[in-house]
């Protein structure tokens, strides 16, 4: 029996012409998308009114052009407009004849006709989208025939998932934006987009201009959580890392959801918060968010220990928090290139402001780097992660397990040197951080009394050891020890170990989040 469509074998002669005409995938006698036309038309327009090319200039590049005339006259016109001076054909002829290009345009002749094409500016939108629309699909079909001929090679520093990647990569920057590869930026672009962020700084009039940390402290020392950042929150067991990184990420999701209705439409102020937690349950972490709203113990939640008031606060917590941008991924062992991979399609389909990952050691290394050591594949996996905060344009939040140096000091307090299988976490980290509770470590070395030690001399000691406990009781350290953009130092932190939940300090837990 034949493999044939039987749509295909029963249609009508006609129709079956019709099929077996149609030009196959890879057909060399097709020509990639272009409306040479629109083309023209839109430079008609802007010719005729340079409004035309404010009107497109937010969406629409030269490089969308698919006749290289076009695209040269679109480019000068934008160039002559953007300062300030008129762009039609006399000026364009002089632009053109001052290098020579003249003709290589098309002439004068070319300039006017274009000229004649009277076009209404509100129409030029219109064209302009068609003149994109084809730029993508010309860029879909490189993008498909690079996969194709990849597909086919065997590269043997390039698996089949390596692949994979590359093409998703290439079809994430053509859905950002608008096209498959990077290549270089010219400063004048770059110095653009640093005066818009430091004009945004200006206007946000001291406040912060990236993600709300929802601590005042932190954000007066970091400014905020900015795009493109690899931050680093390192500490030991049980200092609260997780907690801290997910009272971030509710207080970022909090800020977002606030931004949202008030109409703002920047992505990073109303984008969804992506939680990779590699360590705890994506059910758990819900539990730990549910407690801090609620201040009801996760450990009387668990075990049903809860009175009809308690109840009812739980039901009010849920219904105030379970909109909230949050998307936790609790897949363990996660490959890197697997995170990236759902950070971009999380980014694509609803917007993407801040990433948590707890914590990078427990992050996969790339197959090629795995058994090449811990440190090699740690430091990898620091600097995938610093790639992907800059691909994507958001801040990235990694937790860091610590060395049990620590513990062999008087001094607790973490240093750089205690990062674990460091390689480059310091490297390529924006911020370092170190969280640090030093009650933790006092209730844990209560004084004893000595042999033959006088027991004035222990009454003191004992006396000694519990007015600082009783000065750090409820306070968590944050020591700033790398920030590549600003100063280093600490803030302090309330903290209440029954809700793991921190505040502003002199605030006390619970006023923070209300």
């Amino acid at each position: 029996m034949s493999d044939a469509d039987p749509a295909v074998i029963f249609a009508p002669l006609d129709e079956a012409t019709e099929a077996a005409d149609t030009p196959e995938i890879g057909d060399l006698s097709r020509t990639p998308p272009h409306n040479f036309e629109a083309e023209a038309a839109l430079l008609g327009a802007v010719l005729n009114n340079n409004a035309a090319y404010e009107r497109v200039s937010d969406f629409l590049l030269d490089v969308h052009f698919a006749d290289p005339r076009h695209r040269r006259i679109f480019a000068a016109a934008a160039k002559l407009i953007e300062r300030g001076q008129i762009a039609n054909p006399v000026t364009l002829s002089a632009f053109f004849r001052q290098d020579d290009e003249l003709a290589e345009i098309g002439g004068p002749h070319y300039l006017a006709e274009l000229s004649n094409n009277l076009v209404a500016v509100i129409n030029a939108v219109d064209y302009a989208r068609i003149i994109h629309d084809d730029h993508i699909r010309r860029e879909l079909i490189t993008i498909g025939e690079d996969t194709v001929n990849s597909a086919y090679e065997h590269d043997l520093d390039r698996d089949a998932k390596q692949q994979i990647e590359l093409a998703e990569q290439k079809l994430f920057n053509l859905a950002t934006a608008g096209a498959s590869e990077g290549g270089f930026v010219s400063f004048a672009a770059s110095l653009t987009k640093a005066i818009g962020n430091i004009e945004a700084a200006f206007r946000a009039s001291g406040e912060i201009v990236g993600v709300d940390t929802g601590f005042r402290d932190i954000n007066q020392k970091l400014g905020g959580l900015h795009p493109s950042d690899l931050l680093i929150l390192a500490g030991r067991p049980s200092m609260g890392k997780t907690a801290l990184a997910m009272n971030v990420a509710f207080n970022a999701a909090i800020a977002n959801e606030v931004h949202r209705k008030a109409g703002m439409k920047e992505e990073l102020r109303t984008g969804a918060v992506a939680v990779f937690s590699l360590e705890m349950s994506a059910e758990q972490l819900a539990a730990r968010l549910l407690s801090q709203t609620a201040e009801i113990t996760s450990d009387n939640m668990r075990r049903g220990k809860l009175n009809d008031e308690e109840f009812n606060k739980i039901v009010v917590a849920v219904q105030q928090i379970s909109q909230l941008p949050i998307y936790i991924d609790d897949t363990p062992a996660l490959p890197v290139s697997t995170l990236r991979t759902r950070c971009r399609r999380l980014k694509r389909q609803q917007g993407l402001s801040l990433i948590v990952v707890d914590y990078l050691q427990l992050l996969s290394p790339p197959v090629t780097f795995r058994g090449e050591g811990r440190v090699q594949e740690v430091s990898e996996i620091t600097r995938s992660l610093k790639a992907l905060a800059k691909e994507l344009d958001v801040p990235v939040l990694a937790l860091s397990q610590l060395s049990r140096a620590v513990e062999q000091r008087d001094d607790k307090r973490p240093q750089l040197s205690d990062l674990r299988e460091s390689g480059t976490i310091e490297q390529d980290s924006d911020v370092v951080m170190f969280i640090y509770r030093e009650q933790y470590y006092l209730e844990r070395g209560e004084p004893a009394r000595k042999p033959e030690e006088a027991e004035e001399k222990f009454a003191q000691r004992y006396a000694d050891w519990q007015t600082r406990l009783d000065e750090v009781y409820n306070t968590a350290e944050i020591i700033v020890a790398k920030q590549r953009h600003g100063p280093v130092g600490s803030v302090k932190l309330f903290f209440d170990g029954n809700y793991t939940k921190f505040g502003d300090l002199e605030q006390g837990i619970g006023d923070h989040y209300e």
